[in-house]
């Protein structure tokens, strides 16, 4: 069985969009070499709602370091809600985006790398609110997804379920923030290979190294 990799994200994590890219890149390069698995760190999950207001005086700055550092860009109509907080209806909340990733999966596990990068180019590209069911809609049509199936397991128990256990894994592999990328060798040998952004070069290094440590 081949090694897996595994990509820690969360969906509204503004480095992870700039890191997008390079982890499509990374999981071409190593197809015939690892498994690829994808997993929602559930970076914001308030109690109650709390509204964008609370960090967009952070984002504000800090979309602009991901965008020096990562060469991604961020749209027009996701600044909007950054830059006029007071008039947003925005609610961050991981819940539904990691749902949509679990229902996903099941279909299409091969893909789930290209799914999450889509989920945060609607996000921080178009501005659509993860929220919002008609959030994922566009995507249903791209990937010819049944959208009554896939709406019904969106509010499902039993999808929520895998999500927040999603959750619960990526805090027993010890990450701490996202971006993260680990190498599974076996049930209890893993390797950290990326911790925060990484540029694709160095990523690709440090795998070979991984796999050529594996392989001897």
């Amino acid at each position: 069985m081949k090694p897996l990799l595994i990509y820690c994200y969360d969906a509204y994590c503004g480095w992870c969009y700039g890191f997008s890219p390079v982890i499509k890149k990374i999981a071409a390069q190593f197809s015939t070499q690892l498994q690829t698995e994808v997993l929602s760190g559930g970076m914001i999950l308030p109690e109650a709602p709390v509204h964008i207001s609370a960090t967009a005086g952070y984002i504000k700055d800090a979309y602009k370091r991901v965008e020096e550092y990562t060469g991604i860009q961020f749209g027009q109509d996701y600044l909007w809600h950054i830059l006029n907080p007071d008039k947003s209806d925005w609610f961050p909340n991981s819940e539904k985006p990691a749902i949509a990733l679990c229902v996903f999966k099941e279909l299409y596990p091969d893909d789930a790398i290209g799914f999450a990068a889509d989920v945060q180019y609607a996000l921080h590209f178009e501005g659509r609110d993860l929220t919002d069911d008609e959030a994922y809609r566009h995507l249903l049509e791209k990937y010819t997804i049944d959208p009554i199936s896939f709406y019904k397991k969106l509010h499902s128990e039993a999808y929520k379920e895998k999500a927040y256990y999603e959750f619960s894994l990526v805090k027993q592999l010890r990450v701490n923030g996202y971006p993260a990328v680990l190498i599974q060798a076996t049930d209890n040998k893993f390797y950290l290979v990326a911790n925060g952004f990484t540029d694709a070069e160095t990523l690709q290094l440090r795998i070979q190294n991984v796999l050529a440590e594996i392989t001897a």
